[in-house]
């Protein structure tokens, strides 16, 4: 008996892009998380992009054993698994902070992809999450931002948690896309509720950067909290 079995087709649409051209790392992975037995609510779940996120185009969902797979024309886009392990949490921050470090978000000066569903200053509000998470301040290296939602949905809070550890590390000096992420959704978050999404580097290896990002509530409840793998890139690559 085959240890796969077909789940209905997952799509990108455009308004999720990350790069120009392809889906935003977060939301993909979220999307992938979804389609497992729990919905990707209550226990931690990894994710590893193999290849970018293509838009607009139906790809095929099977479920494994270990987890699921996401294809196209019979090649890998991504995969996922239960974690081995919870993320650890990202120490938080008062909304009051986290507020002020926006005013510091290095993306309003040079970004990669500035129209990220995520954190892409060329989008609309109401239209992407606008996260703009900026730097706490010597010495304290993490960065922070609140975040207010719209809408509520597995996927959307997978890419509120991305963006936040990449702009942990250098973006700027040294451009990344997500490769692999580990998320735990305890809960999702209520719309029209003041978040604060905190984002701190943990380790560089070679082209790869670690790192990690939580989403608190009121009375730093953790609602979500996740861990990254980046691996750097010439953004002119994405365009």
């Amino acid at each position: 008996m085959s240890s796969t079995h077909p789940l209905p087709p997952l799509l990108v649409p455009h308004r999720f892009n990350g790069p120009p051209r392809s889906g935003n790392g977060g939301w993909t992975s979220g999307a992938l998380a979804a389609t497992l037995p729990a919905q990707g609510l209550g226990a931690a779940v990894t994710v590893t992009l193999l290849q970018p996120p293509p838009l607009d185009v139906p790809m095929t969902v099977l479920a494994t054993a270990a987890g699921a797979t996401l294809a196209r024309d019979g090649h890998t886009v991504a995969e996922a698994v239960y974690a081995e392990a919870r993320p650890v949490p990202v120490a938080p921050v008062s909304a009051t902070t986290a507020a002020a470090a926006e005013e510091g978000y290095p993306g309003h000066r040079s970004h990669p992809f500035p129209t990220c569903f995520t954190c892409g200053p060329d989008r609309r509000v109401g239209d992407g999450l606008r996260i703009f998470a900026g730097p706490l301040g010597a010495p304290d290296e993490r960065v922070a931002a609140t975040w207010t939602p719209y809408e509520s949905a597995v996927p959307i809070v997978w890419a509120a948690l991305d963006c936040p550890g990449g702009w942990a590390s250098d973006l700027e000096g040294r451009p990344s896309v997500l490769g692999r992420m580990t998320a735990e959704l305890r809960s999702l978050p209520r719309t029209s509720e003041r978040y604060v999404v905190v984002g701190e580097q943990r380790g560089v290896d070679g082209r790869r950067t670690f790192t990690a990002a939580t989403l608190y509530g009121p009375d730093d409840e953790v609602v979500a909290s996740a861990e990254h793998t980046w691996f750097t890139i010439d953004p002119k690559d994405f365009m």
